[in-house]
């Protein structure tokens, strides 16, 4: 019978001789579920006999700085230089209108199985074979250092500062010293602002179209009401939206989402293709919806609130700009309003109905007409869309689409409402690193980054999305590669990636710096060993967490393991050699800096204890003092004295620079940039002729088991939740596939070999993979590690010229021989 040990506490306690035994079932489970390999081996001091003396151990506070949107502090009991087992945060009244405690999910309570894994990278490497086999010899600091600086200075000699790159990382997101993206922000910035700048990128791999497409609704980064704030709503509505999964640690929004829901007993309405964990048994309704079709499901219910005059027409007269004719602008098109495309009266002259939106979603009509007039009848309502449905090649229009719910309902502004954006919280004012100003204005769209190696002279602003001038003038020769796997676990169709890197004539030096050998490691040239948050000392922040903020003091809990260096050394070691070392450091250590930057902290936040004591401490929390995050609240108040930063300083529904892009930028076929939020069904949808061939829609999801790729090696996490790939008992009975057969998908870019779980869970027409999971691919090119990016194509979006990973037409076949 197995043990009734939590998984938690297997993930965290020490591994002994004694624990072997008393746990040996529970770890046998694991084992035979998913190969568990012990992250390092037993050696004579982890074994402890019963009764004996317990070892001298002290507790340090340290953190999980990964990219799930939460950062969880975590307690490291350390005894003779290692770390023995990991708790999580125990401070506060732990209620939720309290200072709750931050707690870490198993991620972060395995943290000592990524301190003491066997691919931890240990000292300085160079490679020895052609990139992506995975061969280096070891070299020293020394040697590595020397490369890289005459590396960067014949670059800059032969090409301009331009062909230096700082690619997509968020490994150690929540740092301050080792920030990790964006790329203006990282230790690796300022040393390159120090030498003359680098090429930038703009936008990101979660939210470059929702960012793009919202900027030109509401200006800016569009805000949300933090998840608090559902305690006042009478309705939720989540359009791909799954905090269960994305958000689900510490002060993570799916605590505040439960909580807030059973104060006010909102109904919650789900819209996604796949039952999420958020769902669960919490939700009120699923609604299934085909992928990339939520802009077609907002217009048929727009239809239904206009027609049974369910708008806020009061609202969308005094603060939005194009619903109607009165307040389309100067220059728009007669009948070039939202309310004329709705009803049929533009330019399409299709009345976007339920029936139209029915024949689109896969949503039956009726349900389409009955969730209309629930929100439009019901107030306030939180509508919100997580970061998926945008991750389409329609995902701007999608993003804008969905956002006109709330809009037209008069939602945006008020308590209980929202914007129609992802949740938002309450953050505090801790100064973070200052990096300096990049003396090169040129950046691309960080999905564009292998284009500009193999065309990079002939990307312009009008095509490719080039920004700060015309067209770029050389390809990019030197790519840094700091806590990230986008060379290429997380960037889009990896057999394209791994030619384009392999040719070395082209990008002539790729640096690595990480913890582990990952997918991208292998494609470096000169591979750099990073310590881990537990190796060094760092304050922590920036978490999506309602309305309580908080910052961690990171401490080092352990020395630095083999030669790993922190990111601030290495950086003031290579601007030794380039001269700029006083510049870079300004004469102070990582710690002088830490203290440095908490001075100024302090200053604007006078409650924040001395530094000593904060490092006793180990976290600081501060609530929101208004209650809850109320997006635009300033300015449904009073419009005229706090305009959003749009043009018109209102809501723009029809946006006139969107319509100066539409005439002016060239586009592929089949590319849509509208001024009004219009459905269009993008590239490789279901109307695409390519699903005659490829007829399954695949979509991909956050992951419990990692944050994208980090935790990814761990074999315990693995062993719990094993990559699969979800398909309908429907479709997968069309292919003869049964639970945990093997099955091949594919498409024209590739195929992964991965085991099948057939569930209810997923729609029909649609199969699902967990992103994140590691390239492996084996001698004919077919990944087993269940890497979605074999699949995804490398096409951007038209506006955001981002990355459409949930666009994707494959087929499935059950495996029958290896």
């Amino acid at each position: 019978m197995m043990s009734k040990i939590s998984e938690s506490a297997l993930l965290s306690a020490p591994i002994s001789r004694r624990r072997l035994v008393r746990d040996g079932s529970v770890i046998g489970a694991l084992a035979a579920a998913g190969g568990l390999a012990l992250p390092f081996s037993l050696r004579a001091a982890d074994a402890t006999a019963d009764g004996a003396s317990p070892q001298a151990e002290k507790v340090v506070w340290s953190a999980c700085t990964v990219n799930c949107g939460s950062r969880c502090p975590l307690r490291m009991h350390v005894s003779e230089g290692e770390v023995r087992y990991v708790e999580t945060d125990n401070l506060g009244d732990d209620r939720y209108a309290g200072m709750h405690q931050v707690r870490a999910c198993l991620r972060g309570r395995s943290m000592r199985q990524r301190i003491y894994h066997p691919d931890r990278l240990k000292y300085p490497m160079k490679r020895v074979g052609r990139r992506g086999e995975g061969e280096f010899q070891r070299i020293s600091w020394d040697e590595a250092l020397d490369t890289l600086a005459a590396s960067l200075r014949d670059t800059v000699a032969k090409y301009g500062n331009e062909a230096i790159y700082l690619n997509y990382g968020t490994g150690t997101l929540g740092g301050t010293m080792t920030r990790s993206w964006p790329p203006g922000k990282t230790l690796i910035a300022r040393l390159m602002n120090c030498y003359g700048g680098y090429l930038n990128h703009y936008g990101d791999y979660s939210t470059a179209q929702i960012a793009m497409g919202l900027n030109y609704t509401y200006g800016g980064w569009a805000d949300g009401n933090s998840p608090s704030d559902i305690e006042n709503s009478k309705l939720v509505v989540l359009f791909g939206n799954n905090p269960g999964e994305t958000r689900m640690s510490g002060g993570g929004d799916v605590y505040y989402m439960t909580e807030a829901r059973q104060k006010s007993q909102a109904r919650m309405i789900i819209i996604d293709p796949r039952y999420t964990d958020t769902a669960g048994g919490r939700e009120d309704e699923w609604i299934p919806i085909r992928p990339g079709t939520d802009a077609a499901l907002a217009a048929g219910i727009a239809w239904v609130l206009i027609n049974e005059n369910l708008v806020d027409q009061a609202f969308l007269d005094t603060y939005c700009i194009g619903y109607d004719e009165k307040t389309l602008p100067a220059g728009a098109p007669a009948n070039g309003h939202y309310k004329a495309y709705i009803l049929g009266q533009g330019d399409d002259g299709t009345a976007k109905t339920p029936a139209w939106a029915a024949g689109i979603t896969g949503i039956p009509q009726e349900r389409i007409i009955r969730l209309a007039r629930e929100i439009g009848s019901t107030k306030p309502a939180y509508i919100s869309q997580g970061w998926g449905p945008q991750r389409q090649a329609n995902g701007e229009l999608t993003s804008r689409a969905i956002a006109m719910l709330p809009i037209l309902t008069g939602n945006v502004g008020v308590h209980g409402g929202n914007s129609g954006a992802r949740e938002g919280s309450y953050d505090t004012e801790f100064v973070r690193m200052p990096t300096l100003e990049n003396p090169v204005a040129t950046s691309i769209s960080m999905f564009m980054w292998t284009d500009a190696i193999v065309r990079g002279p002939e990307m312009t602003a009008l095509r490719d999305g080039v920004r700060g001038k015309d067209k770029l003038d050389v390809p990019i020769k030197f790519i840094w590669n700091y806590a990230g796997n986008c060379l290429v676990n997380q960037h889009s169709q990896v057999n394209r990636t791994h030619d384009i890197l392999q040719d070395d004539s082209q990008c002539e030096m790729i640096v690595v710096i990480d913890n582990h050998m990952t997918a991208s490691a292998r494609y470096a040239d000169i591979l750099l060993p990073d310590c881990t948050a537990s190796e060094q000392m760092d304050f922590c922040l920036d978490a999506f967490c309602g309305n309580m903020a908080y910052v961690i003091f990171a401490d080092r809990a352990i020395e630095p393991r083999f030669e790993c260096r922190t990111i601030y050394d290495m950086m003031a070691a290579l601007a030794g050699r380039l001269g700029v070392e006083a510049q870079f450091t300004e004469g102070r250590t990582q710690e002088e800096w830490l203290r440095y930057l908490y001075a100024q902290s302090r200053q604007l936040m006078p409650e924040l204890p001395d530094f000593d004591a904060f490092r006793r401490q180990g976290m600081y929390k501060e609530r929101d003092p208004q209650g809850h995050h109320v997006a635009y609240r300033a300015f449904r108040q009073d419009p005229g004295a706090n305009p959003l930063t749009t043009p018109s300083g209102k809501i723009e529904i029809y946006s006139a620079e969107l319509a100066q892009i539409a005439a002016t930028w060239q586009l592929a076929e089949g590319d849509v940039i509208d001024p009004l939020p219009v459905y269009s069904p993008g590239f490789e949808s279901r109307a695409d002729a390519l699903s005659e061939k490829y007829p399954l829609q695949l979509t991909g999801f956050h992951y419990k088991a990692r944050t994208h790729s980090t935790y990814g090696n761990v074999s315990l996490l693995k062993a719990a939740c094993p990559q699969e790939l979800w398909i309908n008992p429907i479709d997968a009975a069309r292919r003869q596939i049964k639970a945990g057969d093997t099955v091949r998908i594919f498409n024209d870019r590739g195929e992964v070999m991965i085991a099948a779980k057939v569930t209810p869970r997923i729609m029909p027409g649609v199969v699902a993979l967990g992103e994140g999971a590691w390239y492996e691919p084996d001698d004919r090119r077919r990944d087993r590690g269940g890497c979605i990016n074999v699949l995804t194509t490398q096409r951007p979006s038209p506006l955001a010229k981002g990355n459409p990973s949930h666009t994707n037409l494959v087929d499935v076949q059950r495996v029958t021989e290896a």
